[in-house]
Parts: C-alpha cells; structure tokens; sequence
C-alpha cells in the first residue's frame, strides 16, 4: 500500500492504515499550501499538516491554549494531503528556497530521517526548546541526528492485540489468555476462535506490511542496521521469524483479505473478524461501531517466540513536529514549548477530543489517562498504551524504510508460492543493496 519517496525525489505515496488515525492521515485539503514565506512576520505563523480529524484538530487544541497565553500571535494551520507536504518540502528543499514553506510541519517518522540527513540545514534545532527526556525513548532516535533534537514527539503509534471477548469466549478463552503470548500461541488461539465461532480471527491486505514491521519492532530490529542506512534482511534473525509467522497465519485458514482501508475497518465493525494487532490510533474505528460496546477487549502485543530480545510493546506509525530555519523560527519554537512540549492539561484534551495519545511522559498521569473505557469493559485502555509505549525498543527507521518495504511486499509474496525463506530474504538483501546504495 505504502509507496516509498526517494531521499531527493518526489513521488507518489498512498497512505496507509498504520499512521496516526489509521487510513485518514492523507488528507484532502482544499488549501494545499501557503501563499508567500510562512515567517514573513514574525506575528505570524503556519503550520502544515494532514488529517482534520486528528493531526489538525489536535494542532487547533493547542493554538487554542496558546491564544490564552499569547493572544498576538496568528497561528494559520492549513490541511494538506501527507504526499503533498512530502512533495512540496522535496521541491522547496532541493532547490535551496525557503519562499512558501511553512514554520511547523507533521512529518510521519517512518521518513523523518530522510528530510533530517539530506536537508540538514533546513529544520531549527530544538534542543534548547523542549526536555527530549521527557518524552518516550523509541521517537527520540526518529526526531534526532547527531545528537541535536529536531522533532517535537507527538503520537504514540504504541500497538495493542484488540480482541472481541464474546468469540473469545465461545471458544474457551478469556482476555488473560492473551496476557502474555507468542505469534505462535496468538495463531493456535486464532484456529480455535475460528472454529467455535466461524469468524476469522485476523484482517491483512498483502500489500500492507504493517504485521511485519510491529513483529521487527517488538525485537528492536528495522529492516536497516543501525546506521540507519544498511540493508539488514538476510540476516535478520527478527525478520526471519516475522516472515514464517505471517506464513503460519496464511496458511492456517484465518486471514480475512482486504485491499483498502474501508474494507479493513468493515470486517471489524460488522463482527466478521476477531482480533486486530495494530496502532493505538484504531480505537475510533473499534468504537465507531456502538452495538460492539462491551465486546471489545485489548491485550499487550504478542511477541517472537525465538527471538530472544522481542517484547510485548511495539509501535505502528507516528509522527512528529518539525520548525523549520525559516523566519519566525523563534516564535514557532516558543509556541511548540509552550503547548506539546509541556501542556499537560493539553494532552488530556487530545486524550478525550481526539483520541490521540502523546507520547509527553507527564501527561500520562493525568485523568484522561487513567479514565474506564466502558465501550472496553472498563479498561484504562490509554493507561495501557501509555505503560506499553514505554516499552517500545527503539529503531532507528533511517532512510530507505518505503523502498525496502516494496521489495518485501513482492519477495512475501514469493515465499507464501512456495520459494524457501533463506532464497527470498537472500533476494530482498540483494534488491535492497543495489537500490539504496
């Protein structure tokens, strides 16, 4: 589903499910850019970003608490599809103008690298504006180069094992079954869940390998080495099992296949699939379907089995704010202080107005934090998130992650027709190595 953007070019890239707010993070816009430079007047800045229902309500919560303490700023936030901030900061970037570029941009992190290290010039150190320390660990390597802080952390794409307890219970189980589990262990649940019930037990689209990054992730591994840079398939312990686990769900006769975002949501809100291990940021589209209320439970992450370092916390998606070393720089970095970067009653509101939770360590003890969910049986299920985004290892996603990923999409397909794994990761090492080089 993902296409990748090139470090330098542009290309088209269709969003998929595993950014913040599942599907919507592409946006449509009406107003795709700002007229003139964005730092202009220092009384003034913009703020580009997608989704209206979640990045830009959220950015609006925040201009709103800003307003009360510095009503002389003008904070102008305009919607713009992902692919078009990506395109449009590539254009301006490149060609070394700053004219039309905004002062705060969303960037997703699973590419914040690639602007970071190819246009290091161009984003304003905030180092000496926001405490990183006080947010979870696993952004800081994404929002960081050489040791300089140039993301504000805001979304946790913390994953959690969401689980309709009434199949679970026609088959035997309960919710603490599904405490502490392996892929293996989740799939053996699934074949029975199954068989009581006739539902399947899990949702995949073959083009989306969101299962296989939260899988590597759990483990602290990424399809790059640590640099960031370096192809890390052949090898890769993590991916390896990531590959034959996603093989045991196929083959086991409960997979539900779609192919967009619409059709993922529907085999959950009309009960004809059990269990979805995904981001945080799928809680409104659970809940959207009211009759399930009570029916729903989440579970931490099930982890590899024989992977020695995999945990049951990983992440799908996220993303982070950026200044950019434009006019205004100064007053862009202040406003992001003095909201995300320490409002804790502001996370609260982003918790209860949006369903976004922050990945700002303090807020995390906050009423909204540790409030019942009913729709989840009375789970503190954003406590829950909250404790398992702790946990998260943190990787670096570096450069290549959407290039990489179309290699994988065709060699998983390869190896499901029947191709041995050594052979299939062997050709995804070799594709990748010559294509990122």
């Amino acid at each position: 589903m993902k296409k990748w953007i090139g470090l330098l070019a542009i290309c088209v890239f269709v969003l998929s499910a595993c950014s913040s707010n599942g599907g919507n993070n592409a946006g449509t816009g009406s107003n795709a850019g700002g007229t003139g430079n964005a730092g202009e007047s220092t009384g003034k800045i913009t703020v580009w970003a997608w989704d209206p229902n979640f990045n830009i309500k959220a950015m609006n919560l925040a201009k709103e608490a800003y307003a009360a303490k510095d009503s002389s700023l003008t904070v102008d936030i305009i919607e713009n599809a992902q692919n078009d901030i990506v395109q449009k900061l590539n254009t301006g970037m490149s060609s070394g103008t700053t004219k039309g570029l905004p002062n705060i941009v969303l960037i997703e992190d699973y590419r914040a690298q690639s602007f970071l290290q190819a246009y290091p010039d161009m984003f304003y150190d905030l180092s000496g504006t926001i405490k990183p320390s006080d947010f979870a660990d696993y952004k800081l390597g994404t929002t960081a180069v050489d040791g300089k802080q140039y993301g504000l952390p805001f979304d946790s794409g913390v994953a959690g094992l969401y689980v309709r307890t009434d199949y679970l219970k026609q088959a035997g189980y309960t919710i603490d079954d599904l405490q502490d589990i392996t892929w293996d262990q989740y799939i053996e649940i699934g074949k029975k869940v199954k068989a009581a019930t006739g539902k399947d037990w899990i949702s995949l689209d073959p083009n989306d390998l969101g299962i296989i990054r939260m899988m590597i992730q759990s483990a602290g591994s990424w399809y790059l080495d640590a640099d960031g840079k370096t192809p890390n398939i052949a090898n890769n312990a993590a991916m390896k099992e990531a590959f034959e686990d996603y093989k045991k769900l196929m083959d086991a006769n409960i997979v539900k296949i779609h192919s967009d975002w619409s059709q993922f949501v529907a085999n959950y809100n009309k009960g004809d699939v059990a269990s979805v291990p995904t981001g945080n940021w799928f809680t409104p589209s659970i809940t959207a379907e009211a009759s399930q209320s009570g029916k729903w439970a989440i579970a931490p992450m099930p982890k590899l089995a024989n992977t020695p370092n995999s945990v049951h916390a990983t992440n799908l998606g996220g993303s982070s704010w950026y200044v950019l070393n434009v006019p205004g720089k100064e007053k862009a970095a202040q406003f992001l202080k003095d909201t995300l970067g320490s409002d804790v009653n502001l996370y609260q509101k982003l918790v209860t107005d949006v369903g976004a939770i922050g990945t700002y360590k303090p807020a995390t003890s906050g009423e909204a934090y540790t409030a019942a969910n009913e729709f989840f049986g009375g789970q503190k299920i954003v406590s829950d998130f909250a404790k398992w985004t702790t946990e998260i290892p943190s990787v670096n996603y570096g450069l290549h992650t959407y290039a990489i990923e179309d290699i994988l999409v065709v060699e998983i397909q390869n190896y499901l027709n029947g191709q041995k794994l050594d052979d299939v990761l062997k050709q995804a090492q070799s594709q990748a190595d010559a294509q990122v080089k």
